[in-house]
């Protein structure tokens, strides 16, 4: 942990816990100065238990926000709640302190939770289908439940479906209306086949108007890959990290979750290959560019040992893997440090296709990289040849070339 970490000499009933925490802390990847920090703490809030007569077993968070605030009353600023609560999840997962109790549900939560299961039991599907369709579904049935009859789905009609998306459709984009109507089929079936509603509803849901093939896949400029990987200090194991994550989306167009889910055994070094796991349990094997590879051997040595299987890890305490959302928010940190407009990871997937294109690769290979089921999926990126496609172009009527 980069030095030895300070343990206190602890009484009270928080004594026998001392070395435990200490473990704790250390298998999580907390820096020995922090990790000493939190074992000041932990010796305080013991003093402070025993001082008023409570036992580890009373040890609530409402107990540990007066315990916080008494610390800090007493001129103990460096004593505060996102500190002392770390000790207290370490608590509560060996079973010392009682866990928080559960919060009583309302009925748009036991909706919600009926439909997690529905789709993660009886759907088969993943659980970031569900984080992706949550915040709207909650929107649908809150709205519902703030009706003077509430969330009577046994008289929801057609009309209220339409009603509802008339509205919340006008502040949206096309994009963001398709995905509305997207999470309003989905529950809506859930709800027939719960035998909460007496209609399929889900067809009641009309499709969002949109021109097919009527954008340009926005681009990224190749000085500005250039301003992004430049960006990424690599004397420092974040900075080895992030190279080797933007150079892994912009040369093989891989998604974020793609780079997320990657383990140390997709990695075939003899062979030059990287297994890459896709949508829908697709798993295919791409070549391994030399620079890909030299950043990622860069980013291993400066990772070190670590009892991870995930390729990409946090830097910074708790250490773990790299969610989806963080490894766009690598390219999105790496823009404002380049002093360009912030776009995140599928912004470099587009780069990367329109690169081997104008590289001379097909419309099929370019779909091969980018591993696409339908070709007609790659071809729109037939589009970013404006030089090709002025070709093309019949002169406006009246106006001399």
């Amino acid at each position: 942990m980069g030095g030895e970490v300070s343990m206190p000499a602890v009484s009270g009933p928080l004594a026998s816990w001392v070395a435990g925490y200490g473990d704790w802390l250390a298998a999580r990847g907390y820096a020995s100065g922090t990790a000493s920090q939190k074992l000041r703490q932990l010796r305080w809030l013991s003093g402070w238990l025993q001082q008023e007569g409570h036992v580890v077993g009373e040890l609530t968070a409402e107990r540990v926000a007066e315990f916080v605030r008494v610390q800090q009353q007493a001129g103990r600023s460096s004593c505060v709640w996102g500190g002392v609560n770390v000790l207290l999840v370490y608590l509560r997962e060996v079973g010392a302190a009682p866990v928080a109790p559960s919060q009583p549900r309302d009925a748009v939560q036991e909706v919600l939770d009926g439909y997690r299961r529905y789709l993660l039991g009886e759907r088969g599907l993943a659980e970031k289908t569900f984080a992706r369709y949550e915040l709207d579904v909650r929107l649908f049935l809150g709205r519902l439940a703030q009706r003077p009859q509430g969330l009577d789905l046994q008289r929801l009609g057609a009309a209220d479906v339409r009603a509802f998306l008339a509205a919340e459709c006008r502040a949206r984009s096309v994009e963001g209306a398709r995905h509305l109507a997207g999470a309003l089929r989905s529950v809506l079936g859930y709800l027939h086949v719960a035998g909460m509603t007496a209609m399929a509803l889900r067809w009641a849901v009309p499709a969002v108007a949109e021109w097919k093939g009527g954008s340009l896949p926005r681009e990224l400029e190749r000085c500005d890959l250039e301003k992004l990987l430049a960006s990424c200090d690599r004397r420092r194991t974040v900075g080895a990290r992030d190279y080797a994550i933007i150079l892994l989306l912009c040369r093989l167009g891989l998604r974020a979750g793609e780079v997320a889910g990657m383990r140390l055994g997709d990695l075939d070094w003899g062979a030059g290959e990287v297994l890459v796991a896709g949508k829908g349990a697709r798993q295919d094997r791409l070549p391994l560019p030399v620079d890909v590879g030299q950043a990622l051997v860069e980013y291993l040595h400066r990772r070190g040992k670590s009892g991870s299987r995930v390729l990409f890890l946090r830097v910074r305490a708790p250490i773990g893997p790299l969610s989806r959302e963080a490894v766009s928010m690598v390219v999105y940190a790496a823009c404002v440090r380049a002093g360009i407009e912030p776009v995140y990871a599928h912004r470099l997937r587009h780069a990367a296709a329109t690169a081997m294109l104008r590289a001379g690769a097909s419309l099929s290979e370019v779909a091969h990289v980018l591993r696409h089921h339908q070709l007609q999926t790659t071809a729109i990126y037939a589009k970013v040849d404006r030089r090709a496609l002025r070709s093309l172009a019949r002169p406006w009527p009246g106006v001399t070339a």
